[in-house]
């Protein structure tokens, strides 16, 4: 008989093992970007305080370095061996942040250029998905002189409306009525240039973290999300109590299989690395998941998701921190164009 081979050890051991080893004195002085320009700033400098204080309790040589209030160029003053990116939507997690940092030659967390570019495009992100034959809802580009009937036609009620490049739900409406489409127009039109209608599914909200890159990329526990009168909106994303995550989600294992495969298929053909977050609605009807977008600089506040499926993993947030930093010894590749 042949001897069974011994289980190969999980994402949450590999990580332990690995800071085991991991000499702190090689990650030398390290930047923490966070607050930035967008309108995701508060929610930014919320995570990267806890990134830094993470990273100090591990005894590292962490500085925090806030693009939105320092010209961006400085950071080539401040002599980091690397960088860790907190911050959140444009200005920071759509590449413009990461082309400064390869031409500096600083190695930093999370996707590179290409992939951070084409993630924070909703729009780009999803005919990509459709390309690749991955689900996500049926949407439309809209614009100022749209035909808002032919839009629900098109899309049904109740539909969504949100800017294209703002993430924790910015400018985002649920349209239940024709006559309110131009309004959730307007909005998200002020925050973007570019504006998305989507068709709404109905059901479950999901989220699932994934880790690594190219083949050795995995997906971490699902999480399933239940705001209140199901609106997870900006407070209820951040700051309400109210919130609820479940993780284990309490669905069978066969569905949280299919929406970690499916994220993971998101993530790998976007060409996203080291950490991301795959937003997903499973249909209450056909019961099939559907994606709406990826984050390639997840939240780190203490409602993130991110941080909690890495608890059910097994790992704690200062080491899931020091673990994301500790990826920038290993990938040095970091120009994707």
């Amino acid at each position: 008989m042949f001897k069974q081979d011994r289980q190969l050890p999980t994402w949450g051991e590999r990580v332990k093992q690995e800071l085991a080893s991991l000499d702190i004195h090689s990650l030398g002085r390290v930047g923490v970007l966070l607050g930035g320009r967008s309108g995701e700033r508060e929610i930014s400098l919320m995570s990267g305080t806890g990134v830094l204080e993470a990273l100090l309790s591990r005894g590292v040589d962490a500085h925090g370095f806030d693009p939105g209030l320092r010209c961006p160029t400085e950071i080539a003053k401040e002599k980091f061996d690397r960088v860790f990116i907190s911050l959140h939507g444009r200005y920071g997690e759509d590449g413009t942040i990461q082309g400064l940092l390869d031409l500096l030659d600083l190695p930093y967390t999370g996707s590179g250029v290409l992939a951070s570019a084409l993630a924070i495009d909703k729009i780009t992100t999803k005919r990509i998905w459709l390309s690749s034959g991955l689900s996500t809802p049926v949407f439309e580009e809209l614009t100022a002189d749209c035909d808002w009937s032919a839009v629900v036609k098109h899309l049904g009620l109740p539909l969504i409306v949100k800017p294209a490049h703002e993430g924790s739900s910015l400018g985002l409406t649920k349209v239940q009525a024709l006559e309110d489409l131009p309004a959730a127009y307007k909005l998200a039109a002020g925050m973007d240039k570019k504006v998305i209608a989507e068709s709404c599914i109905i059901g479950d909200e999901l989220t699932c973290p994934l880790v690594g890159f190219g083949d050795s990329a995995e997906a971490l526990p699902v999480i399933k999300i239940i705001p209140p009168q199901a609106n997870y909106d900006f407070h209820n994303k951040y700051f309400s109590n109210e919130t609820q995550y479940l993780c284990p989600t309490g669905l069978s294992a066969e569905v949280n299989e299919e929406v970690q495969a499916l994220a993971l298929a998101a993530y790998k053909v976007l060409g996203c690395k080291t950490w991301g977050r795959a937003d997903v609605m499973l249909d209450k009807k056909t019961g099939k998941p559907y994606l709406l977008e990826m984050n390639t600089s997840p939240g780190m506040t203490s409602h993130s998701l991110v941080p909690m499926a890495a608890n059910a993993a097994g790992v704690e947030y200062a080491d899931l921190v020091l673990w994301l930093l500790s990826q920038t010894l290993q990938i040095n590749e970091n120009v994707d164009l």
